[in-house]
């Protein structure tokens, strides 16, 4: 059998604090603990997260995974509910003045943006978030539910849904903070879609109706991307355009699966424990917000993705 010295070239360290930036597969005696470590990649993998006040779907999220913003959304009725989230726990935050469910948002947990949605009927006003409270910005041109949103609050994307009495929308919205001007249409139109990136560099894929495409947005032109694994629409976003994550959704049933992307191509990784659609989400590729949706009835619980490029440190112990 081989030694450890035989896999690696050296012995084991034999140290009085842990190291401050070992490899993988760096072994270590701490004297001071008396344990001995090693360096390691974790798997892939969702953790439960704390539960939102609120049970809903179709609400939209922004921020990070532990600086993250969940607002809007539907119980029985339409909701304003605003809440923030600190990696830990969600705390009530300012509602927005116009309930609405199946809206866009973008941004992050302090300077935010809300647009579009669904009241009675699909609407076009845009509202802005500051940490505190949401006061109203400029209107979408087109007022449409069901749309994708990407990009910061003052250079924000709006794009895909579905526009009441004409179908599905092409149309691409770019905001500066203050007004809406017409961007680049869209290949395919596909409402409840993904969206992630930038106003420059974003990414939409998924959705109700050709729910394994992926387009990607260069400020003007929308072109094919690398097609979903598992089509399906209701799905939540996060990351770039060149890594970003998609997961949960609807494919005929609800589904937790989770893809990785690249810039050119999906590939599977852990799905969610809990399979939803109609979900919020926010964060990177590596570090991933999941939360709220329908899983057989409105949901307020919230998973956490960690990416399989993280390293840690693990104790060896005798079992």
């Amino acid at each position: 059998m081989s030694t450890y010295y035989q896999i690696f070239g050296s012995k084991v360290n034999v140290v009085s604090s842990d190291p401050s930036n070992p490899i993988e597969g760096q072994m270590w005696y701490n004297t001071t603990t008396e344990l001995l470590k090693y360096r390691a990649i974790a798997p892939a993998a969702w953790a439960s997260g704390g539960n939102l006040s609120t049970a809903r779907n179709a609400l939209a999220g922004a921020g990070t995974q532990t600086a993250g913003l969940a607002f809007g959304g539907y119980t029985t009725v339409n909701v304003t509910a605003t809440e923030e989230y600190d990696g830990s726990a969600w705390t009530a935050g300012g509602a927005l003045a116009t309930a609405r469910r199946v809206l866009g948002g973008c941004g992050l947990q302090t300077v935010a943006a809300a647009f579009g949605g669904f009241t009675t009927t699909p609407v076009n006003n845009t509202e802005e978030y500051d940490g505190t409270s949401w006061t109203a910005g400029g209107n979408l041109g087109t007022a449409r539910r069901s749309l994708a949103g990407c990009g910061t609050q003052t250079v924000a994307l709006g794009f895909n849904g579905y526009i009441d009495g004409t179908g599905n929308s092409l149309a691409t919205e770019e905001y500066d903070g203050t007004s809406w001007t017409a961007g680049g249409n869209m290949a395919v139109g596909n409402p409840n879609g993904g969206g992630c990136g930038t106003q420059t560099s974003a990414l939409g894929f998924g959705g109700d109706s050709s729910g394994a495409a992926t387009e990607e947005y260069n400020g003007s032109t929308w072109t094919a991307g690398g097609n979903l694994n598992t089509s399906r629409g209701r799905l939540a976003a996060a990351g770039t355009q060149t890594a970003a994550l998609g997961f949960g959704g609807d494919d005929g049933v609800n589904t937790g699966a989770t893809e990785l992307y690249d810039g050119t191509s999906w590939t599977n990784t852990t799905s969610m424990a809990t399979a939803r659609a109609l979900l919020g989400g926010a964060g990177t590729q590596t570090a991933g917000l999941g939360f709220a949706g329908t899983t057989g009835s409105v949901s307020n619980a919230t998973e956490e993705y960690t990416g399989a490029i993280t390293p840690v440190t693990r104790t060896v112990t005798a079992s």
